[in-house]
């Protein structure tokens, strides 16, 4: 009988110690003060993958494709040809226009020889074509013109003038004719030329707009080509930042599952991660984001891919140096789509939610900087439980 009440009390003090284990927490919540620190990265900015070089192909003539050479990812060098649109019409156009150059060169021809009869042998010494007054042409040389001359009812020079220069004006009539062909002609051409679309440079294929037997009109895009053998980032790094960064300079970035470099010299390459080179910073700002365009050059033989996704880490360009403000990981709400805290009010034993931006992972990986939201010197509450809500206080 005694065996059995010791018994009872052992199970009844064990489920005491078990219940006591549930209710104590692990981490107990605790109300920790926001620091400011020193570090070497303040801000991580998204960006983008680009390809080196970018261009939309559009249609410069209206028609119907017939031939796409290739697919999505496809390769080409430069001048491999990339599109072709319809070009019977226009080459049956081009046949009837070299019947007018052959046309125009034979009255050229004839024009030219017109002339030089004129210069060899004048019309208006042509003795077939006198009256004779019922003698021997001839005659006509020596008397019938000299006296028509003598009774002012001609000019002879005048007259040989007035004929060279009409077969002057011929021949020029004639030159003009064939070159505003041959100005159709080559006009034609080029309209023939820009049935083909051809690469400019050496890439790939990124985006197709059409497919073969789609009729196109002028302007209308194609194809997005990019040169990939070099790849970029493009960011929009806030006005505020661009003051730190300067052409040529290294910052570490991290794209997929690489990791930024600690620690970024001029070259690119890092041995502990990865780092891209500042090549250009645009001149002008978005004047509704307040925003700068940054591009980024990315190592060469990098795994990515235009499109992906990247990290840029910045440098604070503030006058106190590299001070970046910091809380510990643990003070994020878990189970929230945006980084949230709870700032704490100790002296009404409440809290309010407020979002925050977070930067780069700092010291241990234990902190994180904080881009906005805190200033140092606030309270928040450490370790808060999973879904806590505005008004949660530890203790509470």
């Amino acid at each position: 009988m005694l065996k059995c009440k010791h018994l009872k009390v052992l199970v009844v003090n064990s489920c005491l110690l078990l219940s006591l284990l549930v209710l104590i927490p692990i981490n107990a919540a605790d109300i920790v003060t926001v620091n400011s620190s020193q570090s070497s990265f303040q801000t991580v900015l998204g960006s983008t993958v680009v390809p080196y070089k970018e261009i939309t192909v559009t249609a410069q003539m209206p028609g119907k494709i017939t031939a796409l050479m290739g697919d999505v990812g496809s390769k080409f060098k430069k001048d491999d040809v990339l599109v072709k649109i319809d070009d019977a019409q226009l080459l049956a156009k081009r046949n009837t226009l070299w019947t007018q150059v052959t046309s125009a060169q034979a009255a050229l021809k004839n024009s030219q020889a017109q002339y030089r009869r004129e210069v060899v042998s004048p019309r208006s010494k042509d003795i077939s074509g006198m009256p004779g007054m019922g003698m021997p042409s001839m005659m006509d040389i020596y008397f019938t013109r000299p006296m028509y001359g003598m009774m002012g009812e001609t000019n002879t020079g005048y007259n040989r003038y007035s004929d060279l220069l009409s077969r002057a004006t011929g021949v020029s009539q004639a030159e003009s004719q064939v070159m505003m062909v041959w100005s159709q002609l080559n006009e034609l051409n080029t309209k023939i030329k820009d049935t083909i679309s051809v690469a400019p440079f050496e890439g790939i294929i990124m985006a197709k707009m059409v497919e073969e037997g789609d009729a196109v009109q002028p302007g209308q895009p194609l194809m997005k080509y990019g040169f990939v053998k070099y790849l970029r980032l493009k960011a929009d790094v806030p006005s505020m930042l661009v003051a730190s960064l300067r052409k040529g300079m290294s910052v570490p970035v991290r794209i997929g599952s690489s990791k930024p470099a600690i620690i970024c010299n001029s070259s690119t390459n890092s041995s502990d991660g990865l780092c891209a080179r500042v090549s250009q910073i645009y001149p002008v700002a978005d004047p509704s984001r307040h925003t700068v365009v940054v591009k980024f050059d990315l190592p060469v033989g990098v795994l990515a891919s235009p499109g992906m996704y990247a990290e840029v880490y910045l440098p604070d360009s503030s006058s106190g140096g590299n001070m970046v403000i910091t809380i510990p990981k643990t003070a994020l709400i878990a189970g929230r789509s945006l980084p949230t805290v709870l700032v704490a009010d100790e002296s009404k034993k409440t809290s309010s939610l407020r979002l925050i931006r977070t930067g780069a992972t700092q010291g241990d990986g234990t902190t994180i900087s904080v881009v906005s939201g805190l200033k140092a010197g606030e309270r928040i509450i450490n370790n808060p439980p999973v879904g806590a809500s505005r008004g949660w206080y530890p203790g509470s």
